[in-house]
């Protein structure tokens, strides 16, 4: 029997791949009930390595973090989402697989500095995030100016390499402005990564079950990656 939304975030609390902060006056993790620090030990603390992390933001049911996980044992990934369902559905697939180099945080994005040292993220990916399509709302869109501005200098000092994915052709144009326009380096960009005579990277087949609906309904999925 499927659980309801209420039993999964109770059970959220007992899964040992979830930590959780929705409190911006008090950002501390809770994990398995208690209260700890992990910032600037990641790596030693949590995952028992020293292996590179990734962010995946807005992952939703955590499906492309899993799979990216089962691609790439050797590279630490870190779902973010604020909803607890959701992240229930990939935190319970990642515990029955044994996959240990995979975890949850359930926070808000501006939270994440708080969590983690300027030098422990690697990578980030951004993947079919809410467009907020009104001209109003356009500084929520987790691409924005302010959200970049956020990434590039708060939460890591580093050069790094984002990847957004998504099926809102406006979102992906307004992506590739703002990064063109701050001179950003674009690595690769595709209006449409399934179009014809295309040959993609084994890393952009990972499919979330939002894409596979968005491509049963004609859409197209665009991608660009850049570095900055």
């Amino acid at each position: 029997m499927a659980l309801s939304k209420l039993e999964k975030f109770a059970a959220l609390q007992s899964m040992g791949n979830v930590f959780e902060n929705m409190d911006y006056h008090d950002p501390k993790l809770l994990h398995l009930n208690k209260y700890i620090d992990p910032k600037n030990h990641w790596r030693p603390s949590i995952f028992k390595n020293n292996n590179p992390i990734v962010l995946e933001l807005a992952c939703g049911r955590g499906e492309y973090t899993v799979a990216l996980a089962r691609k790439y044992p050797q590279i630490n990934f870190v779902g973010v989402d604020v909803k607890g369902n959701r992240i229930h559905t990939g935190a319970d697939i990642a515990l029955r697989e044994g996959l240990s180099n995979v975890a949850f945080v359930r926070t808000y994005i501006q939270l994440l500095h708080h969590f983690f040292g300027q030098d422990e993220i690697d990578e980030i990916w951004i993947t079919f995030p809410d467009p907020f399509p009104k001209f109003g709302d356009r500084m929520n869109r987790l691409i924005s100016p302010r959200f970049l501005d956020y990434y590039k200098n708060i939460l890591t000092n580093k050069k790094t390499t984002y990847h957004l994915k998504t099926d809102n052709f406006p979102l992906f144009r307004y992506a590739v402005g703002v990064i063109d326009g701050r001179d950003y380096e674009i690595v690769q960009c595709t209006e449409n990564i399934y179009g014809k005579d295309k040959r993609i990277d084994d890393i952009l087949r990972i499919q979330t079950y939002y894409e596979r609906l968005h491509q049963s309904k004609g859409s197209e999925i665009h991608y660009v990656q850049f570095v900055m």
